[in-house]
């Protein structure tokens, strides 16, 4: 008898929607964050209030219960702007949880980033006749993803495990389907097992890479 019974498609498909999710999670945590950022140090005090709000909101909830949030929460908001019922997709709830849980943190690590950069750097640009913006993107922001390279990336793979979570609202990840093969062969460590297994080797595929490409940023940052 095989060890998982034929499940393996199963849950190299929700390896697969974990993936995805946490992709996608990604690209719209880390532009959320980048507004926020930008929010918190516009120096403008309603935008700073704004951002510092969200920052403390985020960070301050439990993920499930962002999550139990958007999902319940979102098609009532939605049918009570549009009229008529609405139903959430779960993987668009979860990609839109997961996102506003990574937000906040990658808000907060690009702002740590950007205010680590010494400030003479910042004026001996604009003494060679730099712009701000040229200064920003050629003095500033070198500096800055270096310094936030390592912190962004280990809340990336906590990104990559948190997507756990949006099973409880039925999204066919990894840990959905595992609890779908347990519950059928009545194995649930063997499953679950599986299932750790393939987070392992995913995180540490994602691990490699983080490292990778700290050790190309150290030459850039040399130049």
């Amino acid at each position: 008898m095989e060890l998982l019974q034929g499940y393996e498609a199963q849950l190299l498909q929700g390896a697969l929607t974990t993936l995805q999710l946490a992709a996608c999670a990604l690209l719209v945590g880390t532009a959320l964050g980048s507004v926020c950022c930008w929010l918190q140090l516009s120096g403008i005090r309603p935008l700073q209030a704004v951002g510092n709000a969200y920052v403390a909101i985020a960070r301050g909830v439990p993920d499930l219960l962002i999550v139990f949030a958007v999902f319940f929460g979102g098609p009532l908001t939605l049918a009570t702007l549009s009229g008529r019922h609405v139903e959430i997709d779960t993987f668009a709830a979860g990609v839109v949880a997961l996102a506003l849980s990574f937000g906040a943190y990658a808000a907060e690590i690009a702002r740590g980033a950007l205010l680590s950069v010494p400030a003479p750097q910042r004026e001996a640009a604009r003494m060679l006749g730099l712009s701000r913006a040229q200064a920003l993107g050629t003095v500033v922001l070198p500096q800055a993803a270096r310094a936030a390279l390592p912190p962004f990336g280990n809340q990336s793979i906590v990104l990559l495990k948190q997507t756990s979570i949006v099973s409880i609202v039925g999204c066919d990840e990894l840990m959905r389907k595992a609890a779908e093969a347990a519950g059928a062969t009545r194995q649930p460590f063997t499953m679950y097992l599986a299932a750790a297994c393939i987070y392992l080797a995913l995180t540490a595929l994602l691990t490699l890479c983080l490292g990778w490409g700290e050790r190309r940023s150290l030459p850039l940052a040399a130049r």
